[in-house]
């Protein structure tokens, strides 16, 4: 990048996010996508809407699933030609006269680009699905967007509606699962494990493995104001913003409110009326912070929404 005089805004830029994002459609990526990226557009100084995610993901075939969601593997993806194999795939979808980190162009680096073994990387003509795996969701619980690995949801299955059991922390669901504390079409609520609640924004595993191990994936949701693996499959809803610590609806949710996740109007959201929330909200004691010194306060503090990347403020 020196010798060639490119600075990361030269690399990064709102096209390339595009790009990156396309190609995690294609691959059904994991919910951490939207994270990661949205924080390296905050950092590249360009806003990115979580709007667009959806239009991105409306004109990007799936050509890929890997585990959970199928029997391949990542080891598969590489041996059927990896990622450059799939952006070649996508052809016209990406821009490709763009400067890389190799000093090349886009179309310059996949000349060599081949896909090995169509039945991991499906034509583009012939996807998997005609959309992209990931979908942001709003609605008066994430006014500010949520994130679903839409991709991994069961076939035929686009809408969830059930009744709230609602936990204030990661480790009171795990418990309250593993002793099978729900019911076929509850809807785990896992709030105040955002970035600030969190704080962190700590990677859960075991709540959504728990619900897959058990079978239970295609008919209990799970949705949290917190972030899981690309390990995940079923109606499991993460990055809900505003999240619980922020005083965001999901801290108004109570048990037995009914919860609805619609894919095909891109929507989640509680029966509950506007000002049954707001009412709800304004009665909240203040929110208790977990960790009262040290780093982790200061970043407590200073973070900003899961929809901007969980980045530091200014």
């Amino acid at each position: 990048l020196v010798a060639d005089n490119l600075c990361p805004r030269d690399i990064v830029s709102e096209k390339s996010i595009e790009n990156a994002f396309a190609v995690a459609m294609a691959l059904g990526c994991s919910t951490n996508t939207v994270l990661h990226l949205m924080a390296i557009a905050h950092e590249a100084g360009f806003p990115f809407e979580m709007q667009r995610i959806n239009d991105i993901s409306r004109r990007t075939p799936t050509l890929a699933k890997f585990s959970p969601a199928t029997n391949y593997w990542l080891e598969d993806l590489d041996m059927a030609g990896g990622v450059p194999a799939v952006m070649k795939e996508l052809g016209s979808l990406l821009h490709q006269d763009g400067i890389t980190v190799t000093g090349k162009t886009l179309r310059e680096n996949l000349k060599s680009a081949e896909v090995r073994d169509r039945s991991v990387i499906h034509e583009f003509e012939h996807p998997i699905a005609s959309h992209g795996g990931l979908t942001v969701l709003f609605g008066n619980l994430a006014p500010q967007g949520a994130v679903i690995k839409s991709s991994a949801v069961a076939d035929g299955k686009r809408m969830h509606r059930g009744p709230a059991r609602v936990y204030n922390s990661e480790n009171d669901a795990t418990q309250a699962i593993m002793k099978q504390e729900f019911k076929s079409g509850d809807v785990i609520v896992i709030r105040y494990e955002g970035p600030k609640g969190s704080p962190g924004m700590v990677e859960m595993l075991w709540p959504t493995s728990l619900l897959c191990g058990m079978g239970c994936d295609k008919d209990v949701a799970l949705i949290t104001d917190g972030r899981f693996s690309g390990a995940t499959r079923g109606f499991a809803v993460g990055h809900m913003v505003p999240e619980a610590a922020a005083g965001g609806p999901i801290a108004a949710i109570q048990n037995g409110d009914i919860i609805r996740i619609d894919l095909d109007t891109q929507e989640i959201s509680a029966e509950l009326t506007h000002e049954t929330i707001a009412m709800r909200l304004a009665a909240l004691p203040t929110f208790e912070p977990r960790v009262k010194r040290g780093y982790l306060k200061r970043y407590l503090e200073r973070v900003r929404s899961a929809s901007e990347g969980a980045v530091m403020k200014d």
